[in-house]
């Protein structure tokens, strides 16, 4: 009997070790304080005290309640732990060297040096006052001066816009990104606020003059996104001579809600691109205050991903950000079909979708709007998330701008990625019936000629993972939406400029590797130079190729032509070559993989 109930206490032991292990999981993934783990590990130290020398002697009903009570430690662990929100330090470095004094428009600030001193880094800089209370829904003010000096160390909360749990967003790195780390230095959550309008610089440290500045947007939607985000920080391309400015800017209902109300209290009758408007207003104040970083404001080159490529198009054709930089590039996105097909809408929908956001919350008018707190307003059905012509920061659609040469940019670098859609269908399966009904919507009466040049089986689905919902149709679904949502408005982008005698050159990035593949956003920490922040996800291959990217874009920033450094040569994209250079294990140039598909994507635009 004795040796019966020893076994017994030995395997609750064994239960109480286990249900531990997933409370320590919990914990980190959660982000939680180390408050959560030292409750933890005494708790399992007690109870397992308890069960060898306490309760050992006593029933299956006792045993029970203990392994019962020990999972209620847990989850009181986890509460009693929750992570605090915190703002992100501007460099991964503990107690970090501060720099020099700058000065800017507004005062005196201090940025930090990175590990090894190479690059200084200035983060948390305001830009435009807090769009908060009256000016929540008005044009970017002018910041405000303040006094002393400001230490410019930390990056600033993110734009208002709904978050997943910690544990969820957790398990999205781990599982889809591949790139979650054990630490104890990240134990907060990421702060979150509708005083959001600050920018980031990284330079090369010391005396710098005239140096060429990178201006990056972040994508997202434009409803989500932040510009800590490690995959495009500017550090690596700092120390091959450039400056690098990033932003955040409003989003969601807070950047892109239009209404008649606002529109009419606006001195310049505009509604519905505060976002974008908030991005004119960063582009000049780098304009008005780079000189003091050692950047040169003749020499700005715009840059995005996603929905910052297609923030890159707005800046291209908007009469505002005429003269405020000089070269563009784009990456997996744009507006220059006649109708774009993500990121853009008319004028009439977006008032439809402002109107419906007024009716979500009984507002009988935007003064009701604005007494709603910012985490109430996120609650909105409303779908804002584009851009509009609102005549003023857009004057028409983009397209006209373009046929009329009225474009801002001189020259262009831009392209996409193999396989752009698919991490928006995992969830969707696709046999050939509903593969055919996809085409019908996609292209109407031209979803027969589709389906001839991309048949059901055409493309067999290349990336699959364990949440993946495939279909005999799938691959070839990913591959047409790929080309129709993303590759097809860098067809016409080129198209335009090449028909102006400009500089355009036109990638297509397909490298595999072990965090995002060839995914959307995919190429990011190749062409920024990020992949030593998840290590254990590339190869030697893989720096090999960012490296040379990292060279393309600092070249073409420079000089509006990526080429040099011994680099494959980028043959310019013009009416008679229109191959794209291909980013892979072997950097050459390669024919459009969408070729067929680009001519009836243009006839059902122009229907």
């Amino acid at each position: 009997m004795k040796k019966e109930k020893g076994k017994m206490s030995v395997f609750y032991i064994i239960i109480l070790a286990l249900a531990a292990l997933i409370g320590f999981a919990v914990l980190e993934l959660g982000k939680n304080t180390l408050l959560g783990w030292g409750i933890l590990l005494a708790a399992l130290i007690g109870f397992i005290v308890l069960e060898a020398f306490v309760t050992k002697k006593n029933g299956f009903f006792i045993h029970l309640l203990l392994v019962v009570a020990f999972i209620g430690v847990i989850a009181g662990a986890y509460f009693a732990s929750i992570p605090p929100y915190k703002c992100t330090p501007a460099v991964d470095n503990r107690n970090p060297e501060v720099t020099g004094v700058v000065s800017v428009n507004e005062g005196y600030l201090t940025g930090v040096f990175n590990k090894d001193k190479s690059v200084e880094v200035y983060a948390g800089i305001p830009y435009a006052a807090p769009p908060v209370g009256e000016l929540r829904w008005k044009e970017p003010q002018p910041a405000e001066k303040w006094e002393g000096v400001k230490a410019c160390d930390t990056f600033a909360p993110m734009s208002m816009q709904k978050r997943d749990g910690e544990i969820m967003n957790s398990l999205t790195k781990l599982f889809g990104y591949h790139y979650f780390n054990i630490s104890l230095k990240d134990n907060y959550r990421e702060a979150v606020s509708e005083d959001s309008l600050y920018l980031n610089i990284w330079k090369p440290a010391g005396e710098v003059k005239e140096a060429p500045v990178l201006f990056f947007i972040h994508g997202g939607s434009l409803t989500g996104g932040q510009s800590s985000f490690s995959e495009y920080r500017g550090e690596d391309l700092a120390k091959k001579g450039i400056i690098v400015v990033n932003f955040a800017y409003r989003l969601n209902v807070f950047g892109y809600m239009a209404n008649k109300e606002l529109a009419a209290e606006s001195e310049n009758k505009t509604t519905g691109n505060y976002g974008l408007l908030d991005q004119i207003a960063a582009l000049k104040w780098v304009n008005e205050n780079i000189a003091s970083f050692g950047g040169d404001a003749s020499k700005i080159t715009i840059a995005g991903e996603s929905a910052g490529a297609s923030s890159v198009g707005a800046l291209c054709v908007s009469p505002l950000a005429k003269g405020l930089f000089r070269y563009a590039i784009a990456e997996s996105s744009g507006i220059t079909p006649k109708t774009p097909y993500h990121t853009f809408r008319s004028f009439s929908d977006a008032l439809s979708e402002g109107d419906k956001t007024m009716n979500d919350f009984g507002a009988k008018s935007i003064d009701d709007l604005r007494k709603l707190s910012a985490k109430e307003l996120l609650k909105t059905t409303a779908n804002n998330s584009a851009m509009t012509v609102d005549g003023y920061a857009i004057a028409e659609q983009p397209y006209l701008t373009y046929e009329k040469g009225e474009n801002n940019e001189q020259a262009l670098m831009n392209g996409y990625n193999a396989h752009e859609a698919d991490v928006f269908n995992l969830f969707t399966e696709v046999n050939e019936p509903e593969y055919k009904e996809a085409l019908n919507t996609l292209f109407g009466k031209y979803a027969d000629e589709a389906l001839e040049a991309y048949p059901a089986d055409s493309n067999p689905l290349e990336y699959k993972i364990a949440i993946e919902k495939g279909g005999s149709a799938k691959g070839a679904y990913n591959h047409v939406l790929s080309g129709t949502w993303f590759a097809y408005s860098h067809k016409k982008w080129s198209d335009y400029m090449a028909a102006q005698g400009k500089n355009v050159y036109f990638y297509y990035f397909s490298k595999n590797n072990g965090a995002l593949r060839a995914y959307h956003a995919g190429e990011l920490p190749y062409a920024y130079g990020n992949l030593w922040r998840h290590k254990r996800n590339y190869t030697e291959e893989d720096y090999k190729l960012s490296e040379q990217m990292q060279r393309y874009w600092v070249n073409f920033v420079k000089t509006g032509n990526p080429n040099g450094d011994n680099l494959p040569s980028w043959e310019k994209y013009t009416a008679d070559q229109t191959k794209l250079l291909q980013f892979d294990t072997e950097v050459k140039m390669m024919d459009d993989p969408y070729s067929k598909l680009y001519p009836i994507i243009d006839k059902d635009q122009d229907e």
